[in-house]
Formats: structure tokens, sequence, C-alpha cells
């Protein structure tokens, strides 16, 4: 069988979309039911499990909306052409500043 890369991709995906909303919901339903026992209530279970819930539906969204972004080299004026307007962090100013000054002192001695 020939190795799909792509079909690899989409597995992993769908997995990390599971464990994103199933891990928040666990933890604090465990906590909730440690809670109940401990204080002898029956509600705080059902407190916890919606704020996992929500805290899963917040981990899928931050998931999904950073799966589209795109990642360039440093250096690279890709997100520039895209967006219109040009947004460098440290680290790439500092590799533009450091293939400017390799490109002047290679000028400067022929």
């Amino acid at each position: 069988m020939k190795y799909q890369k792509e079909v690899f991709k989409g597995l992993t995906l769908v997995i990390q979309f599971g464990i994103n909303m199933l891990v928040p919901i666990l933890l604090c339903t465990f906590a909730g039911i440690f809670l109940d026992r401990l204080f002898s209530t029956s509600f705080i279970v059902i407190i916890l499990f919606f704020l996992g819930a929500l805290a899963g539906f917040r981990n899928i969204f931050l998931f999904a909306k950073n799966l589209n972004r795109r990642t360039t080299h440093l250096g690279s004026d890709a997100d520039e052409i895209v967006s219109g307007h040009r947004e460098e962090d440290f680290a790439e100013t500092m590799d533009r500043v450091y293939k400017d000054n390799l490109n002047e002192q290679i000028k400067d001695h022929p």
C-alpha cells in the first residue's frame, strides 16, 4: 500500500479535535465529582461539566483558527503580499538586518 500523507494528516487532525474537546470535559467532570464528594453536594459536577465543555469549544475554536494560518520563512515577503502590510516580529527583524549587513559586506569586498 502506498504511503498517503494527506490521509494521515487528516486522521491526526480529527484525533486532535477530539482530544481538544474531551480532555477539558473529562478533567472538569472528575474535578466536579471529587468536589461533590468532598463537600457532600450534587451540583458542582454539573457546573464544572459545562465549564469543561466551554473550555473544549474554546480549544477547538483556537485550533481551527490557527490551522489556516500560513507559516513563512524568516525574511519572506509572503505575508506582506497577502495582507497588504507587513508586521515583523523580533526574529524577522534581526534576520533581515543580518542579511542586509551581510550583503553590504559582500559588496564592499570584491
